[in-house]
């Protein structure tokens, strides 16, 4: 049987090579490249996979350095065969996701950039600004990222000021609608006054402001409004009228100086160092710049294929009417003709792919670029800092790397209750929030009137570092979650009973472990007395800083949520025959417990899990006889 380790590359075995480029066939599709590990390294598409993948091993191709090492690579290569060029683009996309191939460009999941979503999978959709592009179901939308945040939060509340929407995240009373709805300013969803699809229609109104179609959306009302004149309704002439002097107010931005600006087109451009390449998309609709994007991606591609994968991302999930009749690109693309036959089927209009080089769409282009060139320098600046933040920490605890992955771990309670701790992840200086976890402590000493931080640490990391006490092979495979660094909160005491656990699972040779104390920002090692001689102010001090006020911020707020959900409770618990799940139920169903003690049997009974029987011994306990 033939090993993965004697399998040689493609390039190698001439005869393999060619039986394996005869078998793909000349049909639209995905294909796969493997390494002799078996890992995917490389997935891509193409209207002729034959074609396509034989261009790899031709002599006369002239590949990128990047290609090239690939290729060598190389020892098997597999397809999928799609029916139209639309879906091998849609594969491919969902591929890329999935394997995250080395050769892939890969854009990077930059919190810094947050996103609108509108959730058209409730009933009442929300609208809200987030940086976690994953969230949501499969019908809500999301629009963006936005590289100014500011400028996003005052379009949304703008938005809110010109429509009739939902202003509060919880009803304020149960019964009746709070003053937004006397003032006009929401229709009354939490008493459910106006009907789910009359609130969608509003909510749409929105939606055409985040996809450019401000113009479009204005003249729409502006017929509303003449109608509603003419049929002498002047109340809801005037309502229109102040909406559309609100959304001219959201277009009043400086316009392109483009001579067709009748053409909705966007532009695209990157500029790239060594490491990242910082990416800017401009929206232009009717000669306005409606939106400005910005991505981040690694640079070993080249940029057209950057650019390219950007576009296909952003575009996979946009709707017909988002999709502009010209897309401006800095370098040619790479498989530019997929893109815009795709982008043309969707939008049933030709879409146009140019690279401009002279004239006004040049400059336009430019003046992208120079943008990007801005983004990327603070991301150099920011990056330089948190460098040399990593070197003077490495300097300080003498570590034979520079700690890429850093976590600090902390203790929250009130003198013991709802003890919690927090994990918090800094990789390469700067917060990871996806890393971050939380913990509700279990050790059954630790009670009300009794807090042990000694105990609770020692248990945190027990649990945090378990699985690779068990299997020992996780730590030889290079496991990109385990720390080159572990800060503790707090002095000796606590560095020592942490010390004392990873002792115990054989583990304290792996891990670095230090604690920084609070009063005189004091650095301890194992085993050590004293503290180690730095100063406050230092680089590598200042990086510890910040990760211990993150892990006490983010210990702390779970602890209040923790607190907060135990005080709903509290009064709750007392109800014979009334569980955790029940409680939930009620709670999520009356939204407090005055609201519950005010509800009668029957509106008790109406809520899922709560039957008549325990509706009324419910009652009963709030209106004792």
């Amino acid at each position: 049987m033939t090993t993965s380790a004697q399998i040689v590359p493609l390039l190698k075995d001439p005869e393999r090579l060619e039986n394996r480029l005869v078998e793909i066939p000349p049909e639209p599709g995905v294909y796969f490249m493997r390494d002799g590990s078996d890992r995917i390294i490389y997935i891509g598409k193409s209207r002729k996979l034959r074609s396509r993948v034989r261009s790899y091993f031709r002599d006369s191709q002239k590949l990128s350095e990047r290609i090239a090492t690939m290729v060598k690579q190389v020892t098997e290569i597999e397809f999928i065969v799609t029916d139209t060029e639309a879906e091998a683009l849609a594969l491919e996309a969902n591929l890329i996701k999935q394997h995250q191939p080395y050769f892939n460009v890969l854009l990077k999941d930059d919190k810094k950039y947050p996103y609108v979503c509108i959730t058209w999978s409730e009933e009442y959709p929300r609208i809200f600004i987030t940086r976690k592009r994953g969230i949501g179901k499969e019908k809500d939308k999301f629009y963006g990222p936005y590289t100014d945040s500011h400028l996003l939060r005052e379009i949304l509340r703008i938005s809110k000021r010109i429509f009739a929407l939902k202003q509060r995240p919880q009803p304020l009373f149960k019964d009746r609608p709070c003053l937004n709805y006397d003032l006009g300013r929401c229709p009354g969803v939490c008493q459910k006054l106006i009907s789910p699809e009359e609130y969608r229609k509003t909510v749409q109104k929105v939606a055409m402001v985040f996809q450019g179609r401000s113009q479009e959306l204005i003249d729409i009302l502006t017929q509303q409004m003449q109608k509603s004149a003419e049929a002498l309704n002047f109340e809801s002439a005037a309502r229109i009228r102040d909406q559309i002097a609100g959304l001219k107010s959201l277009s009043s931005n400086q316009k392109v100086a483009l001579p067709d600006d009748t053409v909705s087109r966007d532009a695209i451009a990157l500029a790239g160092n060594d490491k990242h390449a910082c990416i800017q998309l401009f929206q232009i609709r009717a000669g306005q710049l409606v939106g400005r994007l910005g991505f981040v991606a690694d640079t070993h591609a080249e940029p057209g294929a950057i650019l390219q994968r950007v576009l296909e991302e952003h575009y996979q999930t946009a709707d017909a009417v988002e999709i502009p009749a010209e897309i401006l690109v800095q370098h040619e693309l790479p498989d530019g003709e997929i893109l815009a036959d795709v982008l043309t089927q969707r939008k049933q209009r030709k879409v146009t792919i140019l690279a401009p080089q002279r004239q006004t769409k040049a400059e336009l282009i430019e003046m992208v670029e120079r943008n990007a060139q801005f983004e990327l320098q603070r991301m150099q600046k920011l990056g330089d800092r948190n460098h040399q933040a990593m070197q003077d920490l490495a300097a300080i605890l003498d570590l034979p790397d520079l700690p890429h992955r850093i976590e600090g771990y902390d203790i929250s309670h009130i003198q013991g209750s709802n003890a919690v701790a927090s994990q918090v992840v800094f990789i390469d200086g700067i917060s990871a929030n996806q890393h971050y976890r939380h913990y509700k402590i279990k050790n059954p000493t630790v009670t009300a009137g009794h807090s042990d931080d000694f105990a609770s640490l020692a248990e945190v990391i027990q649990r945090r570092f378990r699985k690779y006490a068990e299997d020992p092979q996780l730590l030889r495979q290079g496991n990109p979650d385990f720390p080159d660094l572990i800060m503790i909160d707090g002095g000796k005491g606590q560095l020592s009973s942490v010390v004392a656990v990873l002792q115990e699972m054989n583990l304290l040779e792996d891990l670095r472990v230090v604690s920084l104390a609070k009063q005189r920002e004091e650095i301890f090692l194992p085993g050590e007395s004293a503290p180690l001689q730095t100063e406050a102010e230092q680089p590598g001090v200042q990086l510890l800083r910040r990760l211990r006020d993150e892990a006490h911020r983010f210990a702390v707020s779970f602890h209040r949520q923790q607190r907060s959900d135990k005080l709903k409770r509290s009064r709750l618990d007392e109800i014979p025959g009334l569980g955790h799940h029940r409680q939930k139920q009620l709670l999520g169903h009356f939204r407090s417990v005055d609201y519950i003690r005010q509800a009668t049997p029957a509106q008790l009974a109406e809520v899922s899990g709560i039957g008549p029987r325990l509706a009324q011994e419910i009652y009963d306990y709030f209106h004792p006889s």
